[in-house]
């Protein structure tokens, strides 16, 4: 008998660990449907939720064994390094819980705001400083759990006056040694905070058209159109231009050219452009013009100029134009399709049997009419005017010249 009670009481501990464990789970779960309850307006918000899931049932638990313990093993020679473990693991479980809440946070904002609208700038600037707000709560959070966990070694807090004490020195070495590190982190802070970019801007950066992607502490990602990434450092975007074509709105303008002949006939592609734009839904209905802005080298160049609610929206009005215009002028007009003149000049059969014949010399008179400089008084005033200030002054130039080398 005794020895049952003697097994019962060393097992106390255990039975204990495992009630709190039970209780923290039911309070974990009670805790959930309250959140639900009270955010029920919140769009898919079991869906966000269920991120904090396992962080909090650790949480709990960790406490709940703490207690546990202290209540059942109190003076045993193995509790403080079991408690020592308990502590680390709950500094853990309270830093993973912040960082899931912080992103259960971002999530319910950004579901708030419906991305359906065209236009929707402010949502894209609120998005890129929620995303870049919980990452400097992140950070911030794994360094204070970092620092918690050293705190808890006896040494490392008898160094903290030593480090606090040299806190000036080392500020200086740290922030000589990552420089470039800290300037893309400021930067990142800037472009979100002053609406320079946005996530989902379309932009058009080195060259290449795209949108951005991710805007982080240190760098920028670029979705390109065709399914490449291209990564910037936030500097980039602070200290080089860019084109940000949806800063203030997304409806653009775009142009589509044509080098054609001389007979093309422009207001039949003009009737044709006002049918095209009518039956398509891709034009927004505010602009849409074709001019002749060139007509020289043997070409005509047609400027077709359109607008479009976006930039993607546009490239498909464009080509959509293009390869209508191409087709109408290729079926109806073929010749007003672009070509190349040349012209052979062949001696006429009759004047073959003859022989070559000399060309008359032309009259002085005759001569001197088609000359710009001489030949005429005119000419001759003319070519006055262009030969200089005359020897005289060519002259005296050399006499200063040689002057100013005796001296």
């Amino acid at each position: 008998m005794e020895d049952l009670l003697s097994l019962a009481v060393s097992f106390k501990p255990l039975f204990a660990v495992l009630v709190a464990v039970g209780i923290a789970l039911v309070l974990a779960r009670i805790l959930r449907d309250v959140v639900h309850r009270a955010f029920r307006r919140i769009p898919g918000i079991r869906e966000i939720t269920v991120k904090a899931r396992n962080p909090l049932r650790l949480g709990l638990s960790l406490i709940g064994a703490r207690i546990a313990l202290g209540a059942t093993a109190a003076g045993s020679s193995w509790l403080p390094a079991v408690d020592y473990v308990l502590v680390l693991g709950l500094i853990g479980a309270v830093a993973w819980l912040a960082v899931v809440l912080l992103l259960i946070i971002e999530a319910m904002v950004l579901t708030k705001y419906s991305t359906d609208t065209r236009d929707n700038r402010r949502l894209r600037r609120l998005k890129t400083q929620v995303i870049l707000g919980r990452r400097v709560g992140v950070a911030v959070l794994i360094s204070l759990a970092v620092a918690c966990v050293l705190l808890t070694i006896p040494e490392v807090r008898a160094l903290g006056a030593g480090i606090l004490a040299s806190a000036g020195v080392l500020s200086i070495v740290a922030g000589l040694a990552v420089q470039g590190t800290l300037t893309n982190v400021f930067a990142g802070m800037q472009l979100a905070f002053t609406d320079a970019i946005r996530v989902d801007d379309v932009v058009v950066v080195e060259g290449e058209w795209g949108t951005i992607e991710e805007i982080t502490m240190t760098y920028v990602v670029l979705h390109i159109w065709d399914d490449r990434r291209l990564i910037l450092p936030s500097t980039y975007f602070t200290t080089t231009p860019f084109q940000n074509w949806t800063r203030r709105q997304s409806d653009i303008l775009g142009t589509v050219e044509l080098d054609l002949d001389w007979r093309v006939p422009v207001g039949e592609l003009r009737t044709l452009l006002k049918q095209i734009l009518a039956d398509t839904d891709l034009w927004d209905q505010r602009t849409g013009v074709l001019q002749v802005t060139e007509a020289v080298k043997g070409m005509v160049r047609i400027r077709i100029l359109v607008s479009a609610v976006d930039s993607g929206t546009l490239f498909d009005l464009r080509c959509l134009i293009r390869e209508t215009m191409v087709s109408h002028l290729q079926e109806w007009h073929p010749e007003a399709l672009p070509r190349q003149r040349w012209e052979e000049v062949r001696q006429p059969a009759r004047e073959a049997h003859r022989g070559p014949r000399t060309a008359p010399q032309p009259r002085s008179e005759d001569t001197s009419d088609s000359q710009l400089f001489t030949g005429t008084l005119d000419a001759v005033g003319r070519r006055a005017n262009f030969s200089g200030p005359g020897e005289d002054v060519f002259a005296e130039r050399e006499e200063h010249a040689d002057g100013d080398g005796r001296r």
